[in-house]
């Protein structure tokens, strides 16, 4: 089992979603750098129909599985961490779909369903 730890990104303006949202998870990732921490890139590279952050959305994680950004606001970052991790270890990236049908979202109290592909990189 792995242990999750997220960071809240701060932002100047409060929006999650903000161009200065990303820029500091980027501002994360080079200070992990230089701490001397592996870490891994999470973008969000498309999505469909409903989806909590838009394409271009990040988050940094490290190789104990600490992690700074938002890709959905939690639906699929336990399993993102997951395989960044695995990415950090074999220097591999990897391209994750994440699909929910509109029966299963309605089934979780939610609206309707969707699609999002998330983009894994080793960085540094």
């Amino acid at each position: 089992m792995i242990a999750v730890a997220l960071e809240k990104p701060d932002t100047d303006d409060g929006d999650p979603m903000s161009n200065s949202a990303n820029e500091d998870v980027l501002t994360t990732a080079e200070r992990w750098l230089e701490a001397g921490k592996r870490v891994a890139m999470a973008t969000v590279v498309d999505s469909w129909s409903s989806a909590p952050r838009p394409a271009g959305s990040r988050m940094v994680i490290d190789a104990d599985g600490v992690a700074h950004g938002s890709l959905s606001g939690g639906c699929i970052e336990s399993e993102v961490i997951a395989v960044a991790i695995e990415t950090i270890a074999s220097g591999r990236a990897e391209l994750l779909q994440f699909r929910v049908t509109d029966d299963v979202a309605r089934d979780a109290g939610l609206a309707c369903g969707g699609h999002i592909e998330v983009y894994i990189e080793r960085v540094g």
